[in-house]
C-alpha cells in the first residue's frame, strides 16, 4: 500500500501517538486519526502546531520525514530519520564524492525527461507539446543551453495562458502550484530517505536555503503532473487554495504513469528513481529510472 502525505495546516493542532495512531486534537479534544504505518510523510505548516517526541520517534522509526513548512508552503526544515537503509553510510559517501561529470549527465537526463513530461502535460490539457518535445532532443549533457528555461518560457504560456507569471511569492494559481509542489517535495524526500541517500547532496540545485536540494533535482520530471491538475482546477474555475483543491494536490502521488515496468503510481515511481540514483552512485547501474516518453496524461487520469 502507499503511504500518505498528511499535512497539518490547522492553527493550535496538538500531534501525538496513541497505540499506533497519530491523534490530532484542539482543545484538549481529539479531532483525527491516522495509522503510523500509513503515513509516507507529515507535512506541517500550521502556527502554533505542537508534537510530541515521541510522534516524531515513531514516524523516524518508519522512515517518514516531518516537514516543517513556512507561510509559503515551501519546506524550511526536514526532521530526517537517522535509522535509514543498512548501506546508508557507503550510498552517502559514494554521492558525496560523485564527480561533476557524472552529475552533469544525470541533469540532463532529469531535464529532459522533464520537458518531455511538459509536452505531454500540454498534450493532455489540449495544448500542442510538439514544440516543447522538440527541446528534449537538443539537452546536452549539464544543460549548458538552459533548453530547461527555454522549454519553461514556452510551457508555462501554453498550459497556463499567455499572461501567466510563475511567482513563488503570488496566490491564486501560483499558490496552488506552491502547494502541489509541496506535496511533490515531500513525496521525493521520502524516496530519498528510503533509498539510503542524503537529501540535501545535491545533482544541480544550489540554493543556500533548502535542505532537500536532491528532491528539488528528482521532483523536476514530475513537476509536470502537478501542473496538469492546477490546469484542470482553473479551467474550472477555481483559482484559491481550499481544502477540496489541497486534497486534488495531494492524490498526485498516486496517480497512475505509464514506465519502463507498466502503470505505476508516482510514489512508486519516485521511489524506483530514487534506488536508481543510490545503484549509479554504487556502480551498479548506469541509467536512471525514469518514466519514458510514454507517460503521456490523459484527462482520465487526473483526480477529480
Amino acid at each position: 500500500m502507499i503511504g500518505r502525505i498528511v499535512e497539518v495546516a490547522t492553527d493550535g493542532v496538538h500531534l501525538s501517538v496513541s497505540r499506533g495512531f497519530m491523534v490530532v486534537s484542539q482543545d484538549h479534544q481529539k479531532v483525527g486519526q491516522v495509522a503510523l504505518d500509513d503515513i509516507a510523510a507529515l507535512i506541517v505548516h500550521g502556527h502554533g502546531a505542537s508534537y510530541t517526541a515521541n510522534l516524531s520517534a515513531r514516524l523516524a522509526e518508519r522512515g517518514a520525514p516531518m516537514v516543517i513548512c513556512g507561510s509559503d508552503h515551501n519546506p524550511i526544515a526536514l526532521l530526517w530519520p537517522l535509522n535509514g537503509h543498512y548501506e546508508q553510510g557507503k550510498r552517502m559517501q559514494a554521492q558525496a564524492e560523485a564527480g561533476q561529470r557524472l552529475k552533469n549527465r544525470l541533469w540532463r537526463d532529469l531535464i529532459k525527461a522533464k520537458i518531455i513530461a511538459q509536452a505531454n502535460a500540454l498534450d493532455a490539457c489540449g495544448g500542442r507539446g510538439g514544440a516543447v518535445r522538440l527541446l528534449a532532443g537538443r539537452v546536452r549533457t549539464g544543460d549548458p543551453d538552459n533548453r530547461e528555461a527555454e522549454a519553461a518560457r514556452r510551457y508555462w504560456r501554453l498550459i497556463l495562458g499567455p499572461k501567466f507569471r510563475r511567482d513563488r511569492a503570488a496566490g491564486g494559481v501560483n499558490g496552488i502550484l506552491n502547494y502541489g509542489y509541496m506535496v511533490l517535495r515531500a513525496a521525493t524526500a521520502r524516496s530519498i530517505l528510503a533509498a539510503g541517500l542524503h537529501p540535501s547532496l545535491s545533482i544541480h540545485h544550489q540554493s543556500r536555503g533548502s535542505a532537500l536540494r536532491l528532491a528539488d533535482d528528482l521532483m523536476e520530471p514530475f513537476r509536470p503532473f502537478v501542473d496538469t491538475i492546477a490546469w484542470r482546477l482553473l479551467d474550472n474555475g477555481v483559482c484559491d487554495l481550499d481544502a477540496s483543491v489541497k486534497a486534488n494536490l495531494v492524490a498526485v502521488t498516486t496517480l497512475d504513469l505509464l514506465g519502463p515496468r507498466g502503470v505505476s503510481p508516482l510514489q512508486v515511481c519516485l521511489d524506483r528513481l530514487a534506488i536508481s540514483l543510490a545503484q549509479v552512485y554504487m556502480g551498479d547501474a548506469d541509467v536512471l529510472e525514469l518514466p519514458g516518453p510514454a507517460m503521456a496524461l490523459t484527462s482520465a487520469t487526473l483526480p477529480p
